[in-house]
């Protein structure tokens, strides 16, 4: 014999839940379809840039005049280290360049010692 509940309120939970969610989700999508929406939230959006691009300014003034770096300055200093690094590791590389020829010039000065100490012997 099987045991039902005469009410669950769960199943009601869930029959609201559902029928709910699928009322506002279709308003939405015919909300979202249209041109004045869009419109919206464009303006809105256009809002917002002008207010961000007007707190970018206020901030920048404010730290200029608390002689504070702006995040342009400090993009510029870490553009020039990253420029100092870059020549830093080329100078590297030529060290290490100078220090092949050195040992190559010894090498050759060495051979050049030797005939000319060959050339001693000979001329003897």
């Amino acid at each position: 014999m099987t045991k039902t509940l005469p009410f669950d309120p769960f199943s009601m939970w869930k029959n609201f839940y559902e029928q709910t969610e699928a009322n506002w989700s279709g308003a939405i999508q015919e909300m979202l379809k249209k041109e004045s929406f869009s419109e919206g939230m464009g303006e809105t959006l256009n809002q917002y840039l002008q207010a961000q691009k007007l707190m970018n300014e206020k901030t920048e003034t404010f730290l200029k005049s608390v002689n504070l770096p702006t995040r342009t300055e400090i993009a510029d200093v870490a553009s020039l280290v990253i420029n100092v690094e870059s020549k830093l590791d080329a100078l590297d590389e030529m060290d290490e360049e100078i220090n092949q020829l050195k040992i190559a010039v010894s090498s050759l000065d060495k051979k050049i010692d030797k005939l000319l100490i060959a050339l001693e012997v000979t001329e003897k």
